[in-house]
């Protein structure tokens, strides 16, 4: 059984793998903005944001959100982002991100996490669904109870 990618929370100390990263991303989705001085001093910002954790793998990089919520009385976790770099894609880097962001979730007592995904990326789509997520009344936004 292939061993799982390691992932962790990301520190301030990691912000420059963590722009890198999410600079890689950018690109990926075709813009050329923010410039990686934008993504960097927002990067080092929200590390600081106790609302904001960045999960980060050798490889790959994940970005969660928290926001109270009505309807389930505690927090909802948001996985803002998901990225892999290309050379990583296929090799289980994806689902451990998914998997830590799961567990990071439940510690913070969130019941439920959300994402939303563009309806082309069927790539991306097929991952989350694998993982449990479900469409929630609308084709792009997906959620897992926890």
């Amino acid at each position: 059984m292939p061993r799982m990618p390691e992932v962790r929370v990301a520190r301030a100390a990691d912000a420059p793998r963590v722009a890198e990263l999410m600079a890689a991303f950018r690109s990926h989705i075709g813009r050329d903005w923010p410039s990686d001085a934008e993504i960097r001093a927002t990067v080092e910002a929200l590390l600081q944001d106790p609302s904001t954790e960045f999960l980060l793998a050798a490889t790959g990089v994940c970005q969660l959100r928290y926001r109270l919520s009505v309807w389930t009385a505690t927090e909802d976790c948001w996985l803002e982002d998901l990225y892999v770099t290309e050379e990583a894609r296929g090799t289980g880097v994806g689902r451990a991100l998914i998997e830590a962001a799961f567990e990071r979730a439940r510690t913070r007592g969130c019941k439920r996490i959300q994402l939303d995904v563009a309806d082309d990326n069927t790539r991306a789509i097929d991952v989350y669904r694998a993982a449990g997520f479900g469409v929630d009344g609308n084709t792009r936004l997906i959620t897992r109870r926890l």
